[in-house]
């Protein structure tokens, strides 16, 4: 389906055409001044200097040419701007097709393509905490809009399962039992299937055993050495290294499921690590690797680069592998399972260098083709009130479902205050406000920039935040409820201001989400649904509804409403979050 700009501009450039004049002159842009017009047409200013003639004149003879009864207002005005208003019969036409068609006709511009987003990279054996949230929010309304244009959209959380944390977790674990038949290298017999330690007790492994690390360099050298067997296969400790992921990927299942984000591939840097051996041989014979400082590495700086870009490191000098080597095969082992037309990073923006690095590596090494996108979408930190980055009252790192029941907490103090709904859905309706205040609270930022977490702010049911947007739909949902059967019933020509008001935002939808995806901007739906939510709200406290006594007219008020909430519907659902039926 069309959208509404382009149909007008083409309008325009055939008036522009049957005027006389070259038709390119005739691009239409929303207008800058609401007050005057609905759109705007520059052209004919431009179109003086090759004509050589005045502005106006150019715009009458454009103006004579359109057909009126498209338009409410079109008039030329000095010096030259041609200034439009459209009819209520073309926004009527407009919206009726957008009701009738499979997603309010957007384009499927993504139809036949893959792409893979990376995002949430927790590590395991490691709580998840509030500086996974960011990750996990920004990359699944992401996977979801990709999903809605069409895509195939892979979500793969890229787990840090395979690093030194294992040796560290395996050696402090052999210090506390060390007659668990996982250190025995003489066991032949079964492993447990119950692992020798809970969740909790996991988590507090790891930092008592990173806090040893520092200390004790014996440890260390322990720990390391721990990590190689495990990489090379060593029984035992690959049956540690299995209750370890077991335990950590049901807890972290848990805990993204309460924020209603979910993985379609559960790969971590075990997964890739097979393939490091052959990449790196391949990218040896064909003579892009180079020995530095006893590491080998690929060069990757350009003659254009402003700043310096170091090498892209393979091999450290003492023989391991570092994130840049797993990402790199990572992405051997993406191109051979998915074929992506792209592969999107979601991570904190302080990666930029690391991504820029790898994604030079990978075109360099013919790793990933030309054909295939590779972008970083680097996000900003959450930070509290004071401008830091987030913390506990104690000033620790706080954990992500510390903050996730925080903020259901708070939420539910004001739908019991408030008397919102029965006591029987309290909780169902709480967790809808909660997730929608934390996500939308955080959406509504551009992603590169950093935040002020305020729960005050984002909990608030007035304001630009998700609560309003629920309690707007909930309003509307109340409002069909009580009409009745609707959902065939088709838009009517607007009465007033209001209702024009609210049919002209319904049309930024498609234009809207195009300009989401092709920004990787989640924030631009936001600022769409909380304007379309406003002028909702404008219509509805304007005009009788439920009330009016011309039933032609009441149902095409129902009608316009309902597609108004169902476009709010599908927009919240790509954001990642709900509305409830009562608030």
């Amino acid at each position: 389906m069309e959208k509404i700009l382009d149909i007008i501009t083409e309008k325009m450039r055939k008036a522009f055409a049957d005027a006389g004049y070259d038709a390119s002159f005739g691009r239409v842009n929303v207008s800058n001044r609401p007050d005057l017009c609905e759109y705007q047409c520059n052209g004919a200013l431009a179109a003086a200097k090759q004509y050589k003639c005045a502005p106006i004149q150019i715009a009458n003879a454009v103006v004579a040419q359109l057909d009126k009864a498209d338009y409410d207002l079109v008039e030329a005005v000095m010096p030259g701007f041609i200034n439009l208003k459209l009819s209520g019969a073309f926004l009527r036409g407009y919206l009726e097709e957008m009701r009738t068609a499979a997603d309010f006709g957007v384009e499927k511009l993504g139809t036949g393509k893959t792409i893979v987003v990376d995002y949430g990279g927790p590590n395991v054996a490691k709580p998840l905490h509030i500086g996974h949230l960011r990750s996990a929010i920004i990359g699944e309304s992401l996977k979801r809009l990709h999903t809605f244009f069409g895509y195939k959209a892979i979500g793969d959380i890229h787990l840090g399962d395979w690093g030194l944390q294992m040796g560290l977790i395996i050696t402090e674990l052999q210090e506390r039992q060390p007659d668990l038949c996982y250190f025995d290298p003489d066991y032949t017999g079964e492993y447990p299937a119950e692992p020798p330690f809970t969740i909790s007790e996991l988590e507090e492994i790891y930092p008592a055993a990173s806090a040893k690390k520092k200390e004790d360099e014996a440890f260390a050298e322990r720990a390391h050495t721990a990590t190689f067997e495990l990489q090379n296969g060593r029984p035992g400790y690959r049956a540690i290294w299995k209750h370890i992921m077991d335990l950590s990927v049901a807890d972290m299942t848990k805990i993204y499921d309460n924020l209603d984000v979910h993985f379609e591939s559960w790969l971590g840097e075990s997964d890739a690590d097979p393939y490091i051996p052959a990449m790196i041989e391949d990218i040896k014979a064909k003579g892009l690797a180079v020995m530095s400082e006893g590491a080998l590495v690929i060069p990757v700086a350009e003659e254009t680069d402003k700043k310096e870009v170091p090498p892209c490191i393979l091999v450290k000098s003492d023989g391991s592998a570092i994130y840049a080597t797993t990402d790199l095969a990572t992405m051997v082992q993406r191109m051979k399972d998915f074929t992506p037309d792209k592969i999107l990073y979601v991570t904190d923006k302080r990666q930029a260098l690391h991504f820029e690095q790898v994604f030079r590596a990978a075109r360099k090494s013919g790793i990933v083709g030309s054909e295939t996108e590779l972008e970083h979408l680097g996000f900003g930190t959450m930070n509290g009130k004071d401008g830091k980055p987030f913390k506990t009252r104690e000033g620790g790192v706080m954990r992500l479902e510390r903050l996730i029941a925080d903020m259901t907490e708070f939420v539910r103090a004001k739908v019991v205050e408030n008397q919102i709904v029965d006591e029987s859905e309290v909780d169902e309706t709480t967790a809808k406000i909660a997730l929608a205040a934390l996500k939308y609270g955080d959406l509504s930022n551009q992603p590169t920039k950093d935040y002020v977490f305020d729960m005050d702010r984002f909990a608030a049911f007035e304001g630009n935040t998700g609560p309003y947007i629920l309690y707007t739909i909930v309003r509307v949902k109340s409002i069909l409820a009580k009409y009745g059967a609707w959902e065939h019933l088709p838009i009517q020509v607007p009465t007033n201001a209001y209702a024009k008001d609210l049919m002209l935002s319904i049309t930024k939808f498609g234009p809207t989400m195009e300009a989401a995806l092709k920004s990787t901007a989640p924030n631009l739906i936001c600022a769409y649904i909380y304007e379309l939510a406003g002028c909702v709200n404008k219509f509805y406290h304007e005009t009788r509804i439920l009330t009016e006594e011309n039933e032609e007219l009441k149902a095409g008020y129902i009608a316009l409403i309902g597609l108004a909430k169902d476009i709010l519907e599908k927009c919240i659902y790509i954001l990642g979050f709900s509305a409830p039926d009562k608030m």
